[in-house]
């Protein structure tokens, strides 16, 4: 199976973001002095939950293309539920570590949605004013 191009890229994008707010909210906890070693294990494994997330919905909306209507609603909701159990599980899991900080492992798991909230302000050469596109 290859991986769409667009599903690479978004999923980069998610990655570099996410590691951007990841750099910043370990600063937060220097500064407020909560830097301990379960910080940044628990952000690791937050961008991981949280990139992971992302990417398997990609890949599930790209296997999703081409087929009807129905088979891809019900595709899509599987896929929702296995992924928010995996989210669960993994996450939890984190948090019921000693090894991990709770708040480290959590936050970051709102990271691709802050992402996606600013994806147009840095991707603005695919989007083109409505008098510039093309109507085939």
């Amino acid at each position: 199976m290859q991986i769409d191009p667009a599903v690479k890229k978004e999923t980069r994008y998610i990655l570099g973001f996410s590691i951007l707010l990841s750099a910043v909210m370990e600063l937060v906890f220097y500064l407020c002095g909560h830097m301990d070693y379960t910080v940044p294990l628990g952000n690791l494994l937050g961008v991981c939950i949280a990139v992971l997330n992302f990417f398997l919905m990609g890949l599930t909306i790209q296997n999703s293309i081409g087929l009807d209507e129905k088979a891809a609603s019900e595709k899509l909701k599987l896929s929702q539920k296995l992924r928010m159990l995996m989210v669960i599980a993994l996450a939890g899991a984190g948090v019921g570590l000693p090894c991990f900080h709770s708040l480290a492992v959590v936050i970051p798991l709102f990271f691709p949605r802050i992402a996606i909230a600013f994806w147009p302000l840095f991707n603005k050469k695919d989007q083109q004013p409505a008098d510039e596109q093309t109507l085939d």
